[in-house]
């Protein structure tokens, strides 16, 4: 009886204190509390979020602003002495067109650059900087240089750019590759615009 005591003695002496069984009970995550989680999580990541699309945006429209210093004068003057193809837009239509591709487009870079790190996110953004840079020197190039060939080859290596990142975003953000649709189908047309002057002139 004395042994059987000191047994029971020796479990109770093993046993963990009460606070530390406390301890190890796994708190229940009810569905109210998980809201308020992500709730403050995404609160947090919300700020850096709009600083990244408004550094995207900047971005594009800088590139923007100096294809278009370095447009400006030549399409009131050397452009204008070119023959130009019978599907040649008006002059007007060009501003409207870009402002809104460039918005498009940075929106697109925005929307992987916010995604989860991965590889077809690294490759997009990396294709997406490249194409960017292709479409300042298509100025540059064109209006510029009055390098009308040179400039048709650019823009047809600046076309496939565009379209590997348009594919490669879709890994990524489908939202994203849809936006850059419009911007590919707009180069397309100004490939066959490029070819048609470099024809005639």
């Amino acid at each position: 009886m004395q042994a059987a005591k000191s047994s029971e003695a020796g479990r109770w002496r093993l046993s963990p204190p009460w606070f530390l069984s406390v301890r190890e009970r796994p708190i229940p995550l009810r569905p109210s509390r998980l809201r308020c989680i992500l709730t403050t999580t995404e609160k947090g990541r919300s700020p850096m979020r709009w600083i990244g699309l408004l550094l995207w945006l900047g971005l594009c429209f800088t590139v923007a602003g100096i294809g278009g210093a370095w447009t400006g004068n030549e399409v009131t003057g050397w452009y204008r002495t070119l023959a130009r193809p019978s599907f040649t837009p008006p002059e007007w239509l060009f501003g409207p067109v870009w402002t809104l591709l460039y918005a498009l487009m940075a929106v697109a870079a925005w929307q992987v650059w916010a995604s989860t790190a991965s590889p077809p996110r690294t490759w997009g953004l990396a294709l997406f900087l490249a194409q960017l840079g292709l479409n300042l020197a298509w100025s540059w190039i064109f209006f510029r240089q009055h390098a009308i060939g040179a400039a048709f080859a650019e823009i047809l290596v600046l076309w496939v750019l565009i379209g590997s990142t348009t594919v490669i975003f879709a890994h990524t953000s489908p939202l994203a590759a849809w936006l850059m649709v419009p911007y590919w189908v707009w180069v397309t047309f100004a490939t066959l615009l490029n070819a048609a002057f470099w024809r005639l002139n």
